[in-house]
């Protein structure tokens, strides 16, 4: 199966976590990034979910909101008791995560850092995350998602 060898990857399969992944082309590099991976893959956007590394009151913070929308830094300082909130530095969320940009997966990092992912994936049967590579997604129960990064559900996004 394509996708082996991530950590998410790998995760999902110890865990005994149904899930399929689904292998795509898009540039990173390319405006509306997720956008064009949801065209490409034929989901909507609202189902496909982007990883951010956030830096709340000092300590990184991973937020999971649909590529949809754009993440609300104050609703995330507030779901996990801080007051202030900024998109991290792209080294330190590489270098506290193990993965690339654009490949930055909530699932199986390097470091457990805490996770907020946007209630609104609860809505759906199946959400699309990274799968730690770019070029791959891994859809899967939003409820197991949850579970597996110890992730609250909290409203953190806005509409683009």
């Amino acid at each position: 199966m394509a996708g082996r060898g991530t950590p998410a990857i790998a995760l999902l399969v110890t865990r005994k976590v149904s899930h399929r992944t689904h292998p795509y082309e898009v540039s990173p590099d390319l405006p509306n990034y997720g956008a064009l991976v949801a065209a490409a893959l034929g989901v909507p956007p609202g189902r496909l979910f982007k990883t951010l590394v956030a830096e709340v009151d000092g300590a990184l913070v991973v937020a999971v909101v649909p590529v949809a929308g754009d993440l609300d830094l104050k609703a995330l300082a507030a779901a996990v008791g801080g007051k202030r909130a900024a998109l991290a530095d792209r080294a330190a969320a590489e270098r506290a995560t193990g993965y690339v940009r654009g490949g930055i997966s909530p699932l199986g990092q390097r470091r457990r850092l805490p996770t907020v992912v946007d209630s609104s994936a609860l809505a759906h049967e199946t959400v699309y995350v990274s799968a730690g590579r770019r070029g791959l997604q891994v859809e899967l129960a939003p409820q197991d998602l949850v579970t597996l990064t110890a992730a609250t559900p909290a409203p953190i996004t806005t509409a683009h």
